[in-house]
C-alpha cells in the first residue's frame, strides 16, 4: 500500500497536477474571501471569522477533488496497466486503499496553507486573537472529512470508465447529489414531516453539524460509513472488471 501512495504523490507532483490543485484552490479562495466583493468577502463582512472559507470550499472540492481522481484508475485501464497492477502481490483493498490515500493527502496539502488566512483573521480580531477557535478547528476537521468523501466518491467513479472526463462528470454528479441534493429535496416539503430525515443522509447536514465546533459521534460514523462505502464499491467494481477479463 505504501509504495501505491508514494507512486501516486510522486505522479502528482511529476507533472502538474499537484501543483495546479494547490495553487488553484488557494487562488479561488483568497479571491473570493479578500479580493472580490460580495457575501464571502471576510473584509466586507465586519467579522474576524473564517466562516465564508468552509461555506466555499465544499463547492469548490466538488468540481477539484473529481478532477484529482478521474485519473487513478482510468488511467490505469486506459494504458492497460490495471490488469499488471492487479498481479502484482498487493490485496485489492490496498491497491484502493494505496491510491484513496495519496488523493486525499494532495487535498490535505491544498487545506494547510488556508492557516495564513486563519492568522489573518487572529490579526483583524479586536482584540487580537478574538475568534472561534473551538468552531474553526471543528469546521477544518469537518472539511477533511468532507474531502475523504468526496476523494471516495471521485476514485468509485474513475474505477468505471478508462475516459477522464466521464469519470471527472460521474464525480461531480455523485458529490453534489451528496452534498445537497437531499437537503434541496427535504426543504420542498415533499416528504412532510420526514423531511429532517431525509435531509440527514446528505454529507452537508453532518458538515455543517462538526463546524459547530462539537464532534458528534454520530457525524464521524456518517463519515466514516460513507467513505468506506465507496471504496468498498471501488473494490467490488475492479473485482467484477478483473473477474470479466
Amino acid at each position: 500500500m505504501l509504495a501505491i501512495f508514494q507512486k501516486e504523490i510522486r505522479s502528482f507532483f511529476s507533472s502538474l497536477t499537484g501543483y495546479l490543485v494547490i495553487g488553484l484552490f488557494l487562488l479561488i479562495t483568497g479571491l473570493f474571501l479578500f479580493v472580490f466583493s460580495g457575501g464571502y468577502n471576510i473584509l466586507d463582512s465586519g467579522f474576524a471569522s473564517l466562516d465564508p472559507l468552509f461555506q466555499l470550499a465544499p463547492w469548490i472540492f466538488i468540481f477539484l477533488i473529481p478532477a484529482i481522481c478521474m485519473r487513478l484508475f482510468a488511467d490505469e485501464r486506459r494504458m492497460g496497466t490495471l490488469e499488471l497492477l492487479l498481479t502484482k502481490p498487493i490485496s485489492l483493498s490496498k491497491l484502493v486503499f494505496g491510491k484513496y490515500l495519496a488523493s486525499l493527502a494532495l487535498v490535505a496539502l491544498a487545506i494547510i496553507p488556508t492557516l495564513i488566512y486563519l492568522y489573518t483573521i487572529s490579526l483583524l480580531g479586536r482584540p487580537v486573537g478574538n475568534f472561534d477557535l473551538g468552531a474553526t478547528l471543528g469546521s477544518y476537521l469537518g472539511l477533511l472529512f468532507l474531502a475523504g468523501c468526496y476523494c471516495a466518491i471521485g476514485i468509485f467513479s474513475s474505477s468505471f470508465t478508462s475516459n477522464q472526463i466521464v469519470a471527472f462528470l460521474l464525480a461531480v454528479l455523485l458529490c453534489f447529489v451528496s452534498f445537497y441534493a437531499f437537503e434541496a429535496l427535504s426543504e420542498t416539503g415533499i416528504t412532510g414531516e420526514k423531511s429532517y430525515i431525509l435531509e440527514y443522509f446528505g454529507i452537508n447536514f453532518h458538515y455543517e453539524s462538526i463546524s459547530r465546533g462539537v464532534i458528534d459521534t454520530r457525524d464521524v460514523i456518517y463519515f466514516l460509513s460513507v467513505i468506506l462505502l465507496f471504496l468498498k464499491l471501488t473494490e467490488q467494481n475492479i473485482s467484477r472488471n478483473k473477474i470479466r477479463r
